[in-house]
């Protein structure tokens, strides 16, 4: 593969990794003590900590990536 191949590999991995790390650790208004008011949805996280979550989603997709790039070297799998 080339690195447009690796380029696409990462962005298509980045989305998918990014929907799987979205729930983790959220806590809805309504699983919380906090008192809803008006105008806020019950569903929507109290603290989404996107900046975390995008992070980690780097570094999985980083992994992933490595991991898919040795496979390619060393010919385990033809992806050709």
């Amino acid at each position: 593969m080339d690195v447009i191949g690796y380029s696409i590999t990462f962005f298509v991995s980045w989305w998918l990794i990014l929907f799987m790390v979205l729930p983790l650790g959220v806590t809805t208004h309504s699983e919380s003590d906090e008192e809803i008011t008006d105008g806020v949805e019950v569903g929507s996280p109290v603290n989404a900590n996107m900046k975390h979550k995008f992070k980690l989603t780097t570094l999985i997709t980083i992994c992933f990536v490595i991991i898919v790039g040795i496979v390619d070297y060393l010919d385990l799998i033809s992806i050709k």
